[in-house]
C-alpha cells in the first residue's frame, strides 16, 4: 500500500492519508475543507487535489454524496487512489488526472454543487522559485493562473453552485476579478490571522455561480491560536479531532 518515502497520516474519525514529503498537507487546506463543506448530498469537485485532504475530510464527516478530485501529478493521484482503496471510499470519489484546463469530455460539465482550489498562492514569476517540481507547481502559477482555476469552476458548476477556495491576502483583488470575469459572484469572505497581534496571513471566499451582483458577507476573523498561544475554541471544532490523533 505505501511506496518509498510515504507515510499514513491520521485524519480523524478513523480515515487516515496517505502523504510524502513531496504531498501532504497544512492548516489552511483543512480550513477550506470546513468553509467549503457540502452538503450531504451533493456533488463536489476538488481542483489540484494533491493527495487528496480534502475530500477524505469531507468523506470523513459523511458528505457529499459524490466527488471529484481533479490533479495533474500522476504520483499525487495513485496516493490519493489508494487512500481511497485503504479507508474503502472507493465507491464514493473518482480521481482525474489531468490538467484542469483540459477537463471538457472527462467530467460533466455544468452539474456540480460545490467547486473547491487551494490554488499555488504565488503569480507566475514571483518570489523565489521552489526548488522541488511537485512544490513549484504547488506553490507557483506555473501549471495554471487564478483565471484558469475560476474559469474551470464556471465550467463545472451549475446555475447557484458554490466556488470555494483559500489564498493570501495579497492576492485578494486578483481573486474577485477572476471570479467575476467567470460569472461566480463573491458572497462569502472570512480573513485568518494567527492571533489578534497579527496580521492575517490568509483569506476564505465563496462565490456563487450566476449570483446577484452585491451581497458579499464579511464574515468574523478566525482565529487560529487563542491569547495564551493554544488552538482558539474555534480551531478546536475544526481540527481537534486531527490533532487529538494525531499527538
Amino acid at each position: 500500500m505505501l511506496e518509498e518515502n510515504e507515510r499514513l497520516e491520521p485524519l480523524g474519525g478513523g480515515i487516515k492519508i496517505i502523504v510524502s514529503d513531496e504531498h501532504k498537507f497544512w492548516t489552511d487546506t483543512v480550513l477550506l475543507a470546513d468553509f467549503s463543506k457540502p452538503r450531504k448530498n451533493d456533488k463536489a469537485c476538488d481542483l489540484g487535489s494533491g493527495c487528496g485532504t480534502i475530500p477524505l475530510i469531507w468523506m470523513r464527516n459523511d458528505c457529499p454524496g459524490f466527488v471529484t478530485a481533479v490533479e495533474i501529478q500522476e504520483n499525487a493521484c495513485s496516493m490519493l487512489r489508494r487512500s481511497l482503496e485503504l479507508n474503502g471510499l472507493r465507491d464514493k470519489a473518482e480521481v482525474i488526472c489531468s490538467d484542469l484546463r483540459e477537463l471538457r469530455g472527462k467530467v460533466g460539465l455544468s452539474s456540480y454543487d460545490v467547486v473547491v482550489c487551494n490554488p499555488p498562492y504565488k503569480a507566475a514569476g514571483s518570489g523565489i522559485k521552489s526548488s522541488g517540481k511537485s512544490q513549484l507547481i504547488a506553490r507557483h502559477e506555473t501549471m495554471c493562473t487564478m483565471k484558469d482555476i475560476a474559469a474551470a469552476a464556471k465550467a463545472l458548476l451549475r446555475f447557484s453552485g458554490r466556488f470555494c477556495m483559500c489564498q493570501r491576502p495579497e492576492r485578494l483583488c486578483d481573486v474577485l476579478e477572476a471570479m467575476r470575469e467567470n460569472d461566480i459572484e463573491p458572497k462569502r469572505l472570512r480573513f485568518v490571522q494567527q492571533r489578534s497581534s497579527k496580521a492575517p496571513k490568509l483569506f476564505l471566499v465563496e462565490g456563487r455561480r450566476g449570483g446577484k451582483p452585491g451581497g458579499l458577507v464579511v464574515e468574523p476573523v478566525l482565529f487560529i491560536e487563542d491569547e495564551k498561544g493554544g488552538f482558539s475554541e474555534e480551531m478546536i471544532g475544526i481540527y481537534g479531532q486531527y490533532k487529538e490523533e494525531y499527538l
